[in-house]
């Protein structure tokens, strides 16, 4: 599964999507699901549908009770071996529990079951997605979401994942549609005109793969060696998924070579989905990967290039899933890292082989790295691999440590025992593996034999507690042609929780700028004495491989920043990280970090640039709503104005994908910060729409809505939701719909809560607008959330209850704010849900120390 660009770090301060607090201890394995036959009969315009299944299990030892997964299902009837069977729901534990008449034999048998269910207007389970046509007409697709673990709100199943078996779905269909699922399909033309989709068998997989879609589409297709790879879209916009589809060619080739096993199905579908989801962006069914249609289309007259890069890993993440995901599966939800930190890792590791110019792995040490870093350094953090034991907790589990910190740990073993050694590591515990579950102490075996060096005691300092490892840099002297260098290992950490000692494993490079590099091992406070060759400027973390903070003395620093321009790119990006992490954390003066960005100039690398354009950003943050946010905004805008004089407001023949990157990320940021000129060029640009829906060039489209959305007065508000009104193209409207929620102005954003009882604007709409006015008004809209809690509730996926409320309340700098989101926790969640709320008070927190503890350098800084 793939998160939206802009939802981890709300996953971390949410605590990740949630359930209802149900316990979610496994099902007896008494008896095993061989084959799942179910078919679906679905009437959209009642958001309901009928099925009926015949399951084919196999009995381990004499029982007079099966248990499986069930929830909000009728259930009409049951029989085992053709005999009907008494059974019972158990709906606060999510299970159906059979009853036979006498111990069923050890063997295989069979179990029938019929039902009726809902189709939710929200994505778990079965859930329908409306969208206007091009002409303006209504429209109503179909599709499933089942991780995690809401198959059972399908059909009746051993709804967990070590629980692998075969599937074949049968869908009635309309007429004039199509249904799509995992495997090709035959047609067959049923006597009141509708379809019958027999899909092929599946592969043994997990129920949480399943999938099943249907509406009025189009499907396009190319062949990579054997294998048929499509989109499939709503009418009109199948086009906009040539990119994916050349995409998923060139990775299937990269995937199959690197992983060793070639991707087993017959076709692999890339579904576009014209809606929106609260909690993920895709979701990697075994052969039919469900994206909403901004993750797989690439639409030129309105996309940008950060847009076209971000298709490109989402598609690359939802396929590395194929192998690490759905042929071999994680055990239980404890190491669902194994799932996600491999496919995040994995998605940078193909758009660096496949698209150089990107220069993806610099990118991942400024984005992806910096995030699971700050993530990692507060009290909210969590180990890795976790322990799981409700349902709830599941939800929990997906959030940024699991893919941030798991794609850096990930990164860091890799980069220790060498490329090649890993891959042959990962062949090896594909072959070994395929179409089992597995946890991930299997995986450092494998890795142990095929590279000869230990992974286990090291891998397991960084999976098995939380926080981040700070090497600083004791002392160091030059003689005699040689630098000893001493390190010592501690703690970095936001607050004071995450400063309590912990004692890791570090694997570390280090050397002289332009020198060879040398590995060690630093753990614990006794110093490690390192010999390098030479004399010069020393770089701890070279290249930033290892997930860890780097602290220099005095001198040494010095010597960075007077070398600064000579660093590889990927320490100069983690060099600044460091910096600025560390005076936040009161670690080191800010000066030092301010003595760094003095070497950053306009001309600058356009990652740097854009790494210092966020930094401040954060900064801008820290201080919101207090004396200090206006200064530091003019600042900003001082620093950046003349980044973007360099790059222009329009895009250059033959540019670097990065100086487009930065012209989106600098634009942006100095339009919500109060620069007339870009504030100017929003309003001329968003007028011309008026009458030409592609007057914005596609580089800059995304900064100037912004823009226009952040400063826009009564009369520019006003215009914007008739433009929303006036849209068919559903992305297109669903971001304008945030965007109302987007203004600075607090009477605009009164006037978008009452948008919220619209009736033309869809359940995923309002949640993401009320998100988007809590962005800038968080008190107002928390009170809001609270004051009309029904009807907030209404348009949330369930999945995502326990922690969307307290999350408006985020960014709230009223001190009494922490309190209202705790006793609202209280009141309205079981106690197992209320961890997401607890998280976030724990961050507003630290916020808060971040202030207190810069504010004399803020202060003497903007003067």
């Amino acid at each position: 599964m793939k998160f939206p660009a802009a939802a981890i770090l709300s996953l971390a301060l949410l605590g990740g999507v949630s359930s209802p607090a149900l316990a979610a201890s496994q099902l007896p394995r008494t008896v095993l699901p061989v084959l799942y036959d179910i078919t679906i009969d679905p009437d959209a315009k009642a958001k309901t549908f009928a099925g009926h299944e015949t399951l084919t299990v196999d009995v381990k030892q004499a029982t007079k009770t099966i248990i499986l997964n069930a929830a909000s299902l009728a259930i009409s009837s049951a029989t085992f071996d053709g005999k009907k069977v008494a059974f019972a729901l158990a709906p606060d534990d999510q299970t159906m529990t059979v009853t036979l008449p006498a111990s069923a034999n050890p063997g295989k048998h069979v179990l029938r079951f019929a039902w009726t269910g809902k189709i939710n207007d929200t994505a778990a389970g079965f859930f329908s997605i409306d969208y206007k046509n091009a002409d303006g007409s209504d429209s109503r697709m179909l599709a499933t979401q089942f991780e995690a673990p809401d198959a059972r709100r399908f059909a009746p199943m051993f709804d967990e994942p070590s629980f692998k078996a075969k599937f074949k779905l049968s869908a009635v269909a309309p007429a004039k549609q199509t249904a799509f699922s995992n495997m090709p399909a035959s047609v067959t033309p049923q006597k009141d005109g509708r379809k019958l989709f027999s899909f092929a068998e599946t592969p043994v997989m997990s129920s949480y793969l399943l999938f099943l879609g249907m509406g009025d589409v189009e499907r396009k297709t190319v062949m990579a060696g054997k294998t048929e790879i499509g989109i499939i879209t709503r009418r009109g916009v199948v086009d906009q998924g040539d990119y994916a589809l050349a995409s998923a060619k060139r990775l299937l080739t990269y995937y199959n070579d690197y992983f060793g096993q070639p991707y087993p199905l017959p076709k692999l579908d890339m579904i576009a989905g014209p809606g929106s989801s609260q909690f993920f962006g895709a979701m990697e069914n075994w052969g039919a990967i469900f994206y909403f249609e901004p993750e797989v289309l690439f639409d030129p007259k309105r996309a940008t290039q950060s847009g076209r890069e971000r298709i490109f890993t989402v598609v690359a993440h939802e396929m590395a899933h194929q192998w690490f995901g759905d042929l071999v599966t994680m055990r239980w939800w404890d190491d669902l890292w194994l799932n996600e930190g491999f496919a995040s890792w994995m998605e940078n590791k193909a758009s660096s082989d496949l698209n150089p110019d990107w220069f993806a792995k610099a990118s991942a040490v400024a984005r992806d790295r910096e995030g699971a870093l700050g993530l990692d350094a507060t009290a909210a953090t969590h180990p890795i691999i976790r322990k799981v034991e409700t349902v709830d907790q599941i939800g929990e589990a997906f959030d940024g440590i699991t893919y941030l910190k798991g794609q850096a740990v990930i990164g860091m073993i890799e980069s220790t025992l060498g490329a090649d050694a890993f891959r042959a590591g990962i062949r090896s515990y594909m072959a070994k593996y395929k179409y089992n579950n597995t946890e991930t102490d299997q995986l450092w075996a494998e890795l142990e034999k095929a590279s000869g060096k230990p992974v286990v005691d090291s891998a397991h300092d960084f999976t098995l507690q939380g926080g981040v490892p700070l090497v600083t840099m004791t002392g160091a002297t030059c003689a005699n042609g040689q630098t000893q260098v001493l390190l010592s290992q501690g703690r970095f950490g936001l607050d004071a929780l995450s400063k309590k000692p912990q004692t890791w494993r570090v694997p570390l490079t280090l050397g002289l700028v332009g020198g060879p590099v040398m590995s060690t091992i630093v753990s614990g406070e006794a110093p490690t004495l390192v010999n390098l060759a030479g004399c010069g400027t020393i770089v701890l973390n070279r290249d930033k491989g290892s997930y860890m903070r780097a602290r220099y003395h005095e001198a040494a620093h010095a010597a960075l920043v007077r070398d600064f321009t000579k660093l590889e790119l990927t320490d100069q990006l983690g060099t600044l990280g460091d910096d600025f992490a560390l005076a936040l954390s009161g670690d080191q003066d800010l000066a030092l970090y301010l003595a760094l960005l003095g070497e950053v100039k306009p001309d600058a690398n356009a990652l740097e640039l854009a790494t210092v354009s966020d930094q401040l950003g954060t900064i801008i943050g820290v201080f919101e709503n207090t004396s200090l946010e206006a200064p530091v905004r003019a600042r900003t805008v001082a620093f950046l104005a003349p980044v973007m004089e360099r790059v222009g407001f329009e895009a250059k023949p033959g540019e670097s994908p990065l100086v487009t990157n930065l012209r989106e990320n600098v634009m942006r940021r100095l339009g919500v910060n109060g620069d007339a000129a870009v504030a100017a060029a929003a309003r001329r640009y968003v007028a011309a729409l008026a009458t030409d829906p592609n007057a914005i060039p596609p580089s800059i489209r995304g900064p100037i809505l912004a823009t226009y959305a952040a400063n826009a007065t009564p009369a520019e508000w006003d215009a914007l939701l008739t433009l929303t009104r006036a849209t068919t193209n559903p992305v297109v409207r669903n971001g304008y719909v945030q965007l109302l929620g987007a203004a600075r102005d607090e009477m605009l954003a009164k006037r978008a809560l009452d948008l919220l009882t619209a009736a033309d604007f869809t359940a995923p709409q309002k949640s993401g607008l009320l998100k988007s006015i809590a962005g800038r008004h968080a008190d107002l809209a928390f009170d809001y959330a609270v004051a009309h809690l029904d009807l907030v509730n209404g348009f949330l996926e369930t999945s995502t209850r326990a922690g969307y409320v307290a999350g408006l309340g985020s960014g709230s700098t009223d001190p009494a704010m922490p309190a209202k989101i705790l006793a609202f926790a209280e009141k309205n969640l079981p106690a197992g849900a209320q961890g997401g709320a607890k998280r976030t008070v724990a961050l507003m927190a630290v916020r808060q120390q971040l202030a207190d503890r810069t504010r004399p350098a803020v202060t003497a800084w903007v003067k």
